[in-house]
């Protein structure tokens, strides 16, 4: 496998973890130019052996721990045997037998957690025989929980890597003491005499070497920090003095010991703390700034460090296109997203960018061309470690030992090894370089090309006074506003910035006016959440497209003030070439589900809002094709509707688990889908018609999914602090509002079918025209599960018998004119306007005479059966002759009209009242249908 194919297959995660020996070379017997394996084999001959053939793994390790502790080793000794040991087997299959990354970096981690809990198994029982067991003011024992932090937390260790640890204990209180009484102590002085001693077992340097080089450096106030600090002491300074940089060091956290308290689950609580600081609720653009910041600081270290040094520019780790800027790159999109996209909350860097590129947050060539160079640099970087055992990330200077570097990793010599390396380095300086440098500059604005820093901002004031007089007008008070008054100065510069940009754009006529005014009434409310405009500022097409949504009418702009994290939306390279696709939006809502669920977030509050945020983003990339002109009307009906099915789908299945009075695994259940949402007709804001059935023969069916139903409603009516979904109307349910909330199969048939003494109105089966059961299984995903099966079948089967029951069509005419006339008479229209819906010759005719044509000759011309929308049908009744050509088309095609000018007026909440002779050839068309179907 050539670096070229791991680029163009896009260079699974799995694929490069466990990829043979033959693809990344080897060499047979390499590993003796290692001075540290010479060293290892004189010094530790006879103990070699005690390792079990093969890639080292818990279980060996243990089973060899356990030898040399009965060969008479304490546990010290013992330990820093078992892990040169490990390291001369690691060397053996990296250099010779070119194994796969893995079985590299997950016996280290195993190494480490194999030591950890051996080392706090031994410091506790020595402080319990001295003091007795620490007790909780609860009464239980207290524990001490071992956190690895960096490459530990994620199980990516190198062969020669410290290990970065951060102590917590879960709760005060005393130890018990001896049994004369004595040696009591607190729990925080047990703990941190604990640390003392498994500091010395595992970082003291003795005659057998070290285990692990222990850094301390992260936890809580750093160096001057105590060196363990209980939980709610650490929950209360990650809410007060917790900084950005620190959330990426807490992401990859891990408790790794003492085992016991991983098996029993009580090192779970720590989820809790360290989630909501590393993970905020919205879109968390404000790190680009502080990551920005760290990343310099450790450039200019690297700098400072190779000064006069210049072999010391090679750092793999931590010079430019290194290890650590790959990293970088997957953490900021992990903690900018991870509070709203769960699934992207995974610690190992290389599944970490398969979920980033799963997420479409980048594209899946540059994914797998990062995680190419990332195994290829951490290759590179065990190699430079299987020297020495120094822990050292730059390239050696000796020609032997650079030769030998290259040839274990299949090169034939260090040449074409160094030109690899050079390759997959600049692609990651690019990408990192491109991704913290946000979009193209703009004027006056934006850092330059090369990072360099900018001039500082003018006065708000100033800039203000640099757009035309409405929008000036508009921002004249902002400076004495009480939120811009508020502002750190670096908020206050960003904004100061974010309007310079965009007095430039209008400038230049690239927005409106309208477009600016909006979003300055868009932002007002929200400059104390700085991160949005942290997110326009970083993303200059984000705002620029931001500016052509708002300026385009006023909906959309509502809509963004009302859920001001859609706009992340518009970051996506493939927002105006894609279309909504339901099996996609329920696999990414499942898999958050899912990722909530394996950190038991997954109550019904968060439920909720992951499902609101999805549907409110949706509906915002649906709003943007649609003002961008890339849909038609049709084709946003036909996407709102299909999102509309997804949500009821996956709020079903999410909500009937958590049913207290369910009786079965799945519920036996169906919602059928009127009006709108029926002819797949829906629009923006629009309420759903809907009417339940289920079909279960279990004596408290009726009232199990009475309360199901209830339940259901309230998932997609409440509103949360992420909003609401739907308003529902179960009006069009047998008997109405009087009738029951929930109805059996049967009895729905029995209504709509006139069995018996309590049967439909004749205006209840002109809604049937345009009913049909939401598919229980997405029909992309599973055609066969939505065309077939129990409640589906059998409301077709109703819907079908309703029309095309034998009817008198003179009486159908009478009542559907009748029912026409008193629609009519409730919605007047003033001034001689023409209202595209109500009016005579509107859009209400053309439905009614669509519904009339179904109901009366769908038994002899079945093509009017299929549930098409009144467009489709107009058609084939003119193609099946009950209509006289063109009347049919001329009215489907005036139908077609008034439709987008009634969307065009609500997307700009406008009235749908024109002035008469605005459709006058539309109106005419509809008339001439309505005449010769009801004449």
């Amino acid at each position: 496998m050539t670096r070229a194919d791991v680029q163009g297959s896009g260079g699974t995660r799995d694929a490069l973890l466990t990829s043979p020996a033959s693809d990344f070379g080897g060499l047979p017997g390499g590993s003796v130019h290692s001075r540290l394996v010479q060293r290892l084999r004189r010094r530790f001959v006879d103990e070699l052996p005690l390792l079990a053939p093969g890639v080292p793994t818990q279980t060996s390790m243990m089973t060899c721990l356990a030898t040399l502790t009965a060969r008479g080793h304490d546990t010290a000794a013992a330990l820093r045997i078992l892990r040169q040991l490990v390291v001369e087997r690691l060397a053996v299959l990296d250099c010779e037998q070119a194994a796969p990354l893995q079985d590299v970096t997950q016996p280290m981690t195993w190494l480490a957690e194999v030591a950890l809990d051996a080392a706090c198994q031994a410091a506790f029982a020595q402080l319990d025989e001295r003091h007795g067991a620490p007790i909780a003011e609860t009464g239980r024992r207290a524990e001490l929980w071992v956190i690895g932090m960096g490459k530990l937390g994620a199980r990516e260790l190198n062969v020669s890597s410290d290990i970065d640890l951060i102590y917590v204990y879960d709760a005060d209180g005393e130890t018990a003491g001896r049994d004369d009484g004595r040696g009591q102590i607190t729990v925080q002085e047990y703990f941190t005499r604990a640390v003392k001693l498994i500091w010395g077992l595992i970082g003291d340097t003795t005659e057998h070497g070290f285990v692990f080089r222990v850094d301390l450096a992260l936890r809580p106030n750093g160096n001057s920090g105590p060196t363990v600090c209980s939980l709610d002491a650490l929950e209360e300074y990650m809410l007060v003095q917790g900084r950005e940089w620190e959330r990426f060091a807490w992401m990859k956290s891990r408790v790794v010991a003492p085992r016991a308290a991983i098996d029993s689950g009580s090192a779970q609580a720590l989820r809790g703390v360290v989630l909501p600081f590393v993970f905020r609720k919205y879109l968390d653009y404000a790190v680009f700034e502080s990551l920005r910041t760290l990343h310099q600081q450790i450039r200019d270290h690297a700098a400072k460090r190779s000064a006069g040094r210049p072999e010391r520019a090679n750092d793999v780790k931590l010079s430019r296109g290194g290890i650590r800027e790959v990293e970088f790159i997957v953490q900021l999109l992990q903690v900018v997203r991870g509070g709203q996209f769960p699934e992207l909350r995974t610690r190992p860097t290389l599944q970490a960018l398969q979920r980033v590129a799963h997420a479409g947050l980048m594209p899946q060539d540059t994914a797998g061309r990062l995680a190419a160079a990332y195994v290829f640099l951490r290759r590179v970087e065990h190699r430079i470690q299987y020297l020495d055992d120094q822990q050292t990330h730059i390239l050696p200077t000796d020609d032997d030992d650079l030769n030998w570097l290259a040839r274990t990793l299949g090169y034939g010599s260090a040449c074409p090894f160094l030109a690899e390396l050079d390759t997959h380095r600049e692609f990651v300086a690019q990408e990192f370089d491109r991704l913290l440098g946000g979009d193209a500059p703009c004027k006056n604005c934006q850092k330059g090309p090369n990072g360099e820093a900018r001039a500082a901002p003018p006065e708000i004031e100033a800039v203000i006074a640099t757009f035309p007089g409405r929008v000036r007008e508009h921002l004249q008070a902002w400076p004495e506003h009480p939120r811009v008054l508020a502002l750190r100065d670096e908020a206050r510069g960003r904004l100061t910035r974010l309007l310079q940009r965009t007095a430039q754009w209008l400038e230049e006529g690239r927005v409106n006016e309208d477009g600016v005014l909006r979003l300055a009434d868009w932002v007002e409310p929200l400059l104390r959440r700085e991160s949005y405009i942290a997110l326009l500022l970083e993303r200059p097409s984000v705002h620029e497209r931001l500016l052509r949504v708002l300026g385009a009418a006023r909906w959309p702009a509502r809509y963004v003030m009302q859920h001001p994290g859609v706009i992340d939306e518009l970051a996506s390279p493939s927002l105006l070439a894609d279309r909504f696709d339901a099996a996609a939006f329920e696999q990414e809502l499942e898999r958050r589900r899912l990722a909530l669920a394996a950190t038991g977030e997954d109550d019904e509050e968060n439920l909720l809002n992951l499902l609101r945020r999805a549907h409110h983003a949706e509906v915002f990339r649906t709003l943007v094709r649609d003002v961008e002109g890339r849909i038609t009307v049709e084709q946003v009906a036909d996407d709102l509707s299909a999102l509309a099915d997804a949500v009821l789908r996956l709020t079903t299945r999410w909500c009937w688990p958590r049913l207290r009075q369910r009786h079965r695994d799945e519920p036996r259940f169906g919602i059928i889908g009127y009006g709108k949402l029926g002819g797949k007709e829906l629009g923006y804001g629009g309420d759903l018609d809907i009417v339940f059935v289920f079909d279960d023969e279990h004596d408290d069916a009726p009232e199990i999914y009475a309360a199901f139903v209830r339940k259901l409603i309230t998932w997609l009516t409440v509103k949360t602090g992420d909003g609401d979904l739907f308003e529902i109307d179960t009006a069009l349910r047998p008997n109405g509002s009087s009738g029951l909330l929930v109805t059996s199969i049967d009895a729905y048939a029995d209504y709509q079918e006139n069995r018996g003494s309590n049967t439909a109105w004749t205006w209840e089966h002109q809604a049937m025209t345009r009913a049909r059961m939401i598919p229980p299984r997405c029909p992309a995903a599973a055609p066969e599960a939505a065309e077939s099966g129990g409640l589906a079948a059998r409301f077709d089967a109703v819907r079908h018998a309703v029309i095309t029951a034998p009817r008198d069509h003179a009486a159908l005419r009478g009542e559907i004119v009748a029912m026409r006339e008193r629609m009519h008479a409730a919605h007047p229209v003033d001034g001689g306007l023409f209202d595209i819906k109500h009016s005579r010759g509107g859009m209400v005719d053309a439905e009614f005479a669509t519904q009339y044509l179904v109901l009366a000759h769908t038994a002899q011309h079945p093509g009017l059966a299929p549930n098409l929308g009144n467009i489709a049908l107009l058609q084939r009744a003119e193609e099946a002759g009950l209509l006289p050509a063109p009347v049919g088309q001329q009215a489907a095609d005036a139908y077609r009209a008034m439709r987008r000018v009634q969307h065009r007026a609500r997307l700009d909440e406008q009235p749908t009242q024109v002035a008469p002779e605005t459709l006058a050839a539309e109106r005419a068309a509809i008339e001439r249908l309505w005449q010769v179907v009801f004449a």
